[in-house]
């Protein structure tokens, strides 16, 4: 099973993806690229830590959202990958009906918190603020409406009455790693 990747910032997701694949634990799943909307986008230093291509998609003309010429040049770079699932990993734009369409039921997000609670931005932030017991991550795939797709899986993470922000965060991004990676290993197991 061929994966593309989409990100915006640091990677640790997609890295988590990289060095499961490195140990044998993708099941058989291969990251096949890597595409960053931000130059300077520490994901793409994974590309060659790992053996592959990260480049830099100019996602213009719009600033939050994949739409127009930016739309069109995420299409056709990720189609020459030929992906059978495209991992939205810390990408910070909202994907269109257009890009969705090329790769239907081929999209899948991670979200930091347990959905339908707490969609949008900050979900963690959003989970801590509201003084939740139990929050988490969830995958799904995703759909025009934001963060509203069908639910794959999705890990609880307790918050502690000593948690801050930044541990619960913490928390969160280590059960992010373990539940994407057990996704898209079993994703892979149902590939045909």
């Amino acid at each position: 099973m061929r994966v593309v990747i989409l990100g915006s910032g640091r990677g640790s997701n997609a890295e988590a993806l990289c060095i499961a694949q490195q140990e044998g634990r993708l099941g058989r799943a291969r990251v096949v690229a890597i595409f960053a909307d931000r130059p300077e986008a520490g994901i793409l230093a994974l590309g060659p830590r790992f053996g592959v291509d990260a480049r830099y998609l100019d996602p213009a003309p719009f600033k939050t959202k994949l739409e127009g010429e930016g739309e069109l040049r995420y299409i056709e770079a990720v189609r020459a990958c030929a992906p059978d699932l495209v991992v939205l990993a810390g990408f910070m734009r909202v994907v269109k009906p257009g890009f969705l369409q090329a790769f239907a039921g081929k999209v899948i997000n991670l979200h930091p918190s347990l959905l339908p609670s707490f969609p949008g931005l900050d979900g963690i932030g959003q989970a801590f603020r509201h003084g939740v017991k139990i929050t988490g991550c969830t995958v799904h795939h995703v759909i025009p409406a934001i963060d509203a797709g069908p639910i794959i899986d999705q890990a609880a993470v307790r918050v502690e009455p000593t948690d801050t922000l930044e541990s619960l965060a913490q928390k969160i991004h280590a059960a992010e790693h373990r539940l994407l990676v057990e996704v898209v290993a079993r994703l892979s197991q149902d590939a045909r």
